[in-house]
């Protein structure tokens, strides 16, 4: 099994949560032109011709893509341990969740994306607001459905909780350092407990250390490329 993807995404995080703590084994493949890369994708996208990350391959060559996709397929292949909750609501409960991290937190963060690809020189002030703003109103979301049993649904790991770590990694540390802008995370009380509480996973705690480093990679690679 292959696992193509990027750490600086956070698409793929919520995949590797599954393998992780499924014990599932694949190998990492970090194919180019992704990111701050000025390089072609080249043969990527003939295995997923969308042309985004992640794509998981299983040994029989058939190539998976879309990150909830996989993950639903992860856990109907790989059942035990369940990474859903037991009854429908609370199954219903993760998915709303992941949702709201994928339609809302999201689609916010785009212009931010966009903006951290190009130089600051031709950033829009009035733009970076209004995103930072949306991401404010999307963070409020998920403080309104948010477990707080310290994981994002009941006492243990579920798929949201792969959804909505890479997001608050964001949300809370990334775009405040870069936009200069006050961290959202004192403003939600449910999302700073959950915030302290997951990082006490070990799984997570792999996950965020990974992200972390790859958006610091990220960053340097930024500015070599800027003072050269």
């Amino acid at each position: 099994m292959k696992l193509y993807q990027t750490y600086t995404s956070p698409f793929p995080t919520r995949v590797r949560l599954m393998l992780y703590a499924k014990g599932i084994e694949a190998e990492i493949i970090e194919p180019p032109g992704f990111h701050s890369s000025a390089e072609s994708k080249g043969d990527y996208m003939a295995v997923n011709p969308i042309g985004r990350v992640p794509t998981l391959v299983l040994d029989d060559g058939r190539a998976l893509p879309e990150s909830e996709v996989i993950c639903e397929y992860l856990e109907d292949a790989y059942p035990s341990p369940s990474l859903r909750p037991a009854d429908p609501w609370g199954r219903a409960e993760m998915r709303l969740l992941a949702r709201i991290c994928d339609i809302y937190l999201v689609m916010a963060m785009v212009p931010l994306f966009n903006a951290a690809g190009r130089s600051r020189k031709t950033w829009d002030a009035g733009r970076i607001a209004a995103a930072l703003a949306e991401v404010e109103t999307a963070l409020g979301y998920l403080e309104d459905y948010i477990g707080e049993g310290g994981y994002a649904v009941g006492g243990a790991l579920t798929q949201a909780d792969g959804a909505i770590v890479p997001q608050l990694i964001l949300a809370f540390e990334w775009a405040p350092a870069l936009f200069g802008a006050p961290s959202p995370l004192g403003r939600h009380a449910k999302l700073a407990a959950y915030w302290s509480a997951i990082q006490r996973d070990p799984i997570v705690a792999r996950l965020i250390a990974e992200t972390r480093d790859a958006i610091s990679g990220e960053q340097a690679k930024a500015r070599a490329a800027r003072a050269g």
